[in-house]
């Protein structure tokens, strides 16, 4: 990796004690999800079957699996399970040079919004799995009060980050290299229960709570996983049968961090199965946590 190209290192987000690593969706369509994923975002397919697309930086650094099940029910927003994905850009350059890249594909957006930490684009796969892409402000930049941060929602000048890049140098010919998952949004049952499992078992800081939503992360980040009630108050557990999302990995920046997340779920008494990687858990709802060591 070039690190000294701000494009090639991954930011802040991805350099906490634990940060979210893959995705891991099952597609209805793997030809369609795979297509859209490498054009939305310009991902590398870095292995392909009839079953399984994996994709991610040019190179080679993993930020999806899709998992081919034809027989799969579409996802219901109104059960557990994925809210959005958010793909972080390193810089505000490269967000610009991605806006450009897909103002010109006509790639139909759900939203545009400014919260005060980062400046966020909103999306919806084919199959209907929200996307976010974002880049952060600098966390000196972000208002806090207490222990919290502000994340507001205001509209977003777009305008003002296109600008950031001169129109000769503003094609976006693949990912950058330091494209990462910054975080994850789920789609949750009960906030408190969510709360009680990704504080009180993973170890994540509450960053910010608001109409049936909490945000927590670790390290200071404003916020690793996010959970919402907006259309899911009271769900139960995730139907395995239905597309959507299927798991999603947390990377434990050392081994001593590991064994803290280890203990912790053995502690609570949560479904823990040994992978050749690290260990795997559910959340209340049955969405599975797969924990490696970076």
């Amino acid at each position: 990796m070039d690190t000294s190209s701000p494009s090639a290192t991954p930011t802040f987000a991805n350099r906490t004690p634990l940060r979210i690593g893959r995705v891991g969706l099952t597609a209805r369509n793997l030809d369609l999800l795979t297509d859209y994923y490498s054009k939305l975002l310009g991902l590398r397919v870095l292995e392909r079957t009839d079953r399984l697309a994996r994709l991610g930086t040019p190179g080679g650094v993993i930020l999806l699996e899709l998992e081919h099940r034809p027989e799969a029910k579409p996802d219901d927003e109104r059960t557990a399970g994925l809210y959005h994905t958010a793909f972080l850009m390193p810089t505000r350059q490269d967000h610009a040079r991605w806006i450009l890249h897909v103002a010109q594909n006509r790639v139909p957006i759900t939203g545009a919004s400014d919260h005060g930490v980062s400046e966020a684009f909103y999306l919806d796969d084919p199959e209907g799995n929200g996307i976010e892409v974002y880049n952060d402000r600098p966390p000196d930049r972000w208002q806090r009060e207490g222990d919290l941060i502000v994340m507001p929602t205001k509209p977003l000048d777009i305008e003002a980050i296109v600008r950031d890049v001169d129109p000769n140098e503003s094609s976006y010919p693949a990912a950058p290299e330091g494209l990462r998952i910054g975080h994850i949004h789920l789609r949750v049952g009960d906030v408190d229960q969510a709360e009680s499992f990704y504080r009180g078992v993973v170890g994540l800081d509450r960053t910010r709570a608001r109409g049936g939503a909490t945000f927590m992360s670790s390290g200071g980040y404003h916020h690793h996983i996010g959970a919402n009630v907006w259309h899911s108050p009271g769900a139960g557990q995730r139907d395995p049968d239905r597309a959507g999302l299927s798991w999603f990995s947390i990377e434990a920046a050392d081994r001593d961090v590991m064994d803290d997340v280890h203990a912790r779920l053995k502690k609570a008494g949560a479904p823990v199965t040994s992978t050749p990687a690290g260990v795997e858990t559910a959340d209340p709802w049955g969405t599975r946590i797969r924990f490696v060591q970076a």
